[in-house]
């Protein structure tokens, strides 16, 4: 099994670096799989995987700060906990300096972004394949106390995320305050013909929202 794959691009060692959950069909294994290539499209050299600083990891983003470090958030400890686990400056291993957050919250598929000198978690409840209702956490240090904040979604069906699941945000470039949100769009009975939602974000005093649009 190989989900939520995620690229950033390493600045010092020009490398387009994927992180990925890899597990076996029972998800045991809990692990994550590191890849590099020279093109965002590959081909990807694969590393292997990991159990991030000893750790259990299924549900896994990647963020690269301002200041060129990165992190890897995945769900740990069987979903009970999230941990932000900082990476080398190559952006192939863990550091060895991580953070739990959400401890005993069972919190999985986290998304995150940076607004206002504030670091964001969209993230959903532990379900299964069944959607839940979205909410994110917010600190004012990447490995600070995040604390959680109501759904942020509006409009039909906000209260199950879109029938979706979060799994990254992307800035939109050379615009402030303008984000785009994805979502995965699991369908259980054929997870291999599950598809993606992309809807716009932004921030209203500093609030997470999140507005469906059918178009």
């Amino acid at each position: 099994v190989i989900e939520r794959p995620k690229v950033i691009y390493n600045e010092k060692t020009k490398k387009y670096v994927m992180w990925m959950h890899i597990d076996t069909e029972d998800y045991k294994y809990a692990r994550a799989g590191v890849a590099y290539s020279d093109r965002p499209e590959g081909p990807y050299i694969f590393l292997g995987s990991l159990r991030p600083n000893g750790q259990m990891s299924r549900d896994q983003t990647l963020f690269k700060d301002t200041d060129g470090k990165a992190y890897q958030i995945c769900s740990s400890e069987n979903n009970e906990t999230m941990y932000i686990n900082e990476l080398t400056d190559d952006y192939l291993k863990p550091s060895g300096v991580y953070k739990r957050i959400f401890i005993g919250l069972s919190r999985e598929a986290p998304a995150m972004v940076k607004h206002n000198q504030k670091y964001y978690i969209l993230s959903s409840g532990c379900t299964g394949w069944d959607p839940n209702p979205a909410a994110y956490g917010v600190a004012d240090n990447i490995m600070g106390d995040y604390r959680i904040i109501e759904n942020p979604c509006r409009g039909p069906e906000a209260d199950k995320t879109y029938y979706a699941q979060s799994t990254f945000i992307l800035p939109v470039q050379g615009r402030e305050n303008e984000y785009i949100a994805l979502f995965d769009q699991w369908n259980k009975t054929n997870l291999e013909d599950s598809r993606y939602i992309w809807l716009p974000m932004h921030f209203e005093n500093d609030r997470m929202i999140i507005e469906w649009k059918n178009e």
